[in-house]
Protein backbone atom coordinates (compact mmCIF):
# COMPACT_ATOMS: atom_id res chain seq x y z
CA UNK A 1 0.00 0.00 0.00
CA UNK A 2 1.27 3.16 -1.00
CA UNK A 3 -0.18 6.63 0.58
CA UNK A 4 -0.71 9.15 -2.13
CA UNK A 5 -3.11 11.63 -1.00
CA UNK A 6 -0.64 14.49 -1.01
CA UNK A 7 1.95 13.79 -3.29
CA UNK A 8 -0.28 11.71 -6.32
CA UNK A 9 -2.37 13.86 -8.97
CA UNK A 10 0.76 15.29 -10.40
CA UNK A 11 2.08 17.39 -7.48
CA UNK A 12 5.67 15.52 -8.10
CA UNK A 13 5.81 15.85 -11.99
CA UNK A 14 4.17 12.53 -12.60
CA UNK A 15 0.85 11.30 -11.28
CA UNK A 16 1.56 9.32 -8.80
CA UNK A 17 5.31 9.85 -6.49
CA UNK A 18 5.56 6.06 -6.52
CA UNK A 19 6.01 6.14 -10.10
CA UNK A 20 9.46 8.11 -10.04
CA UNK A 21 10.83 4.84 -7.61
CA UNK A 22 9.06 2.34 -10.40
CA UNK A 23 7.20 0.47 -7.58
CA UNK A 24 3.62 -0.75 -8.84
CA UNK A 25 1.37 -0.61 -5.81
CA UNK A 26 -1.52 -3.19 -4.52
CA UNK A 27 -3.44 -0.46 -3.12
CA UNK A 28 -3.03 3.31 -3.18
CA UNK A 29 -4.95 6.18 -1.42
CA UNK A 30 -6.07 8.74 -3.37
CA UNK A 31 -7.56 12.22 -2.29
CA UNK A 32 -6.56 15.87 -1.67
CA UNK A 33 -5.57 16.91 -5.06
CA UNK A 34 -7.66 14.39 -6.72
CA UNK A 35 -11.09 16.86 -6.47
CA UNK A 36 -9.37 20.26 -7.10
CA UNK A 37 -10.44 21.56 -3.81
CA UNK A 38 -13.81 19.72 -3.43
CA UNK A 39 -13.20 16.78 -0.16
CA UNK A 40 -12.76 13.80 -2.30
CA UNK A 41 -11.67 10.24 -1.65
CA UNK A 42 -10.44 7.21 -3.31
CA UNK A 43 -8.59 3.92 -3.03
CA UNK A 44 -7.13 2.37 -5.73
CA UNK A 45 -6.69 -1.45 -6.06
CA UNK A 46 -4.53 -3.54 -7.84
CA UNK A 47 -4.98 -6.78 -9.49
CA UNK A 48 -3.77 -8.73 -6.12
CA UNK A 49 -5.83 -6.41 -3.93
CA UNK A 50 -8.69 -5.79 -5.78
CA UNK A 51 -10.56 -9.19 -3.99
CA UNK A 52 -9.98 -8.00 -0.59
CA UNK A 53 -12.40 -5.25 -0.93
CA UNK A 54 -15.98 -6.35 -0.72
CA UNK A 55 -18.95 -4.07 -0.83
CA UNK A 56 -19.65 -2.45 2.54
CA UNK A 57 -16.49 -3.17 4.09
CA UNK A 58 -14.70 0.02 3.25
CA UNK A 59 -16.07 3.28 3.77
CA UNK A 60 -14.83 6.82 2.96
CA UNK A 61 -16.04 10.34 4.38
CA UNK A 62 -15.91 12.07 0.99
CA UNK A 63 -15.72 9.61 -1.60
CA UNK A 64 -18.95 8.85 -4.26
CA UNK A 65 -21.33 11.58 -3.92
CA UNK A 66 -21.71 12.77 -7.03
CA UNK A 67 -20.12 16.22 -6.85
CA UNK A 68 -16.71 15.17 -5.59
CA UNK A 69 -16.52 12.19 -8.17
CA UNK A 70 -17.62 15.34 -11.04
CA UNK A 71 -14.76 16.89 -9.45
CA UNK A 72 -12.45 14.03 -9.71
CA UNK A 73 -12.97 13.70 -13.43
CA UNK A 74 -12.77 17.49 -14.22
CA UNK A 75 -9.63 17.32 -12.29
CA UNK A 76 -8.15 14.62 -14.33
CA UNK A 77 -9.11 16.58 -17.61
CA UNK A 78 -7.86 19.30 -16.95
CA UNK A 79 -4.39 17.97 -15.77
CA UNK A 80 -4.10 16.48 -19.18
CA UNK A 81 -5.53 18.99 -21.19
CA UNK A 82 -3.32 21.72 -19.53
CA UNK A 83 -0.04 19.48 -19.82
CA UNK A 84 0.00 20.02 -15.87
CA UNK A 85 2.11 17.32 -15.05
CA UNK A 86 4.82 18.23 -17.21
CA UNK A 87 4.17 21.89 -15.83
CA UNK A 88 5.06 20.20 -12.54
CA UNK A 89 8.22 18.87 -13.45
CA UNK A 90 9.60 21.60 -14.96
CA UNK A 91 8.68 24.54 -12.97
CA UNK A 92 9.71 22.21 -9.82
CA UNK A 93 13.03 21.46 -11.24
CA UNK A 94 13.40 25.45 -11.57
CA UNK A 95 12.59 25.72 -8.09
CA UNK A 96 14.44 23.20 -6.71
CA UNK A 97 17.96 24.17 -8.78
CA UNK A 98 17.36 28.01 -7.79
CA UNK A 99 16.92 27.31 -4.41
CA UNK A 100 20.12 24.99 -4.41
CA UNK A 101 21.95 27.40 -6.11
CA UNK A 102 20.93 30.32 -3.48
CA UNK A 103 21.48 27.91 -0.17
CA UNK A 104 22.90 24.94 -0.26
CA UNK A 105 26.28 26.18 0.73
CA UNK A 106 25.25 28.00 3.35
CA UNK A 107 25.98 26.79 7.00
CA UNK A 108 22.70 25.53 8.33
CA UNK A 109 21.30 24.43 5.16
CA UNK A 110 20.97 20.38 5.15
CA UNK A 111 19.13 19.74 2.27
CA UNK A 112 17.19 20.60 -0.28
CA UNK A 113 14.72 17.82 -1.95
CA UNK A 114 11.65 16.67 -3.25
CA UNK A 115 10.22 16.38 -6.79
CA UNK A 116 8.06 18.19 -9.01
CA UNK A 117 6.32 20.32 -7.20
CA UNK A 118 6.61 19.14 -3.42
CA UNK A 119 9.61 20.55 -2.24
CA UNK A 120 11.78 20.60 1.21
CA UNK A 121 14.43 23.28 2.58
CA UNK A 122 15.86 21.13 5.53
CA UNK A 123 17.89 23.79 8.25
CA UNK A 124 19.78 22.50 11.35
CA UNK A 125 17.68 24.01 13.67
CA UNK A 126 13.72 24.90 13.74
CA UNK A 127 12.60 27.60 11.64
CA UNK A 128 8.38 27.76 12.24
CA UNK A 129 9.05 31.80 12.68
CA UNK A 130 9.41 31.59 8.82
CA UNK A 131 6.12 30.75 8.40
CA UNK A 132 4.89 34.36 9.40
CA UNK A 133 7.60 36.10 8.01
CA UNK A 134 6.77 34.44 4.75
CA UNK A 135 3.16 35.63 5.36
CA UNK A 136 4.09 39.15 5.89
CA UNK A 137 5.77 38.88 2.10
CA UNK A 138 2.78 37.40 0.73
CA UNK A 139 4.09 33.54 0.79
CA UNK A 140 2.04 31.14 2.56
CA UNK A 141 4.41 28.24 3.11
CA UNK A 142 4.70 25.73 6.17
CA UNK A 143 7.45 23.99 8.41
CA UNK A 144 7.10 20.64 9.23
CA UNK A 145 9.23 18.32 11.44
CA UNK A 146 10.60 22.07 13.49
CA UNK A 147 13.28 22.62 10.45
CA UNK A 148 11.67 21.53 6.92
CA UNK A 149 10.46 24.28 4.87
CA UNK A 150 7.89 22.95 2.71
CA UNK A 151 6.89 24.28 -0.59
CA UNK A 152 3.60 22.61 -2.33
CA UNK A 153 2.53 25.42 -4.32
CA UNK A 154 -0.41 24.68 -7.35
CA UNK A 155 0.19 22.65 -10.26
CA UNK A 156 -0.49 25.73 -12.28
CA UNK A 157 2.64 27.40 -10.97
CA UNK A 158 4.19 29.42 -13.73
CA UNK A 159 7.79 29.98 -14.07
CA UNK A 160 7.84 33.56 -13.05
CA UNK A 161 5.25 32.72 -10.01
CA UNK A 162 8.80 30.23 -9.31
CA UNK A 163 11.03 33.00 -9.21
CA UNK A 164 9.30 35.46 -6.86
CA UNK A 165 8.88 32.60 -4.59
CA UNK A 166 12.87 32.40 -4.65
CA UNK A 167 13.12 35.72 -3.86
CA UNK A 168 10.94 35.87 -1.55
CA UNK A 169 12.41 32.32 0.80
CA UNK A 170 16.28 32.68 0.18
CA UNK A 171 16.41 36.26 1.76
CA UNK A 172 14.44 35.22 4.45
CA UNK A 173 16.52 31.49 5.37
CA UNK A 174 20.10 33.57 4.66
CA UNK A 175 18.62 36.57 7.35
CA UNK A 176 17.62 33.18 9.65
CA UNK A 177 20.72 31.74 9.38
CA UNK A 178 22.82 34.50 10.02
CA UNK A 179 20.58 35.51 13.43
CA UNK A 180 21.73 34.07 16.65
CA UNK A 181 20.70 30.53 17.13
CA UNK A 182 18.50 30.35 20.69
CA UNK A 183 19.87 27.88 23.32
Amino acid sequence: MIDEVQCGMGRTGKWFAHQWAGIQPDVMPLAKGLGSGVPIGAVVAGPRAADIFQPGNHGTTFGGNPLAMRAGVETIKIIEEEGLLENAAVVGAHLKAAFAKQLSSLPGVKDIRGQGLMLGIELDRPCGVLTQRAAEQGLLMSVTADSVIRLVPPLILSLAEADEIVAIVCPLVQQFLAEPVAP
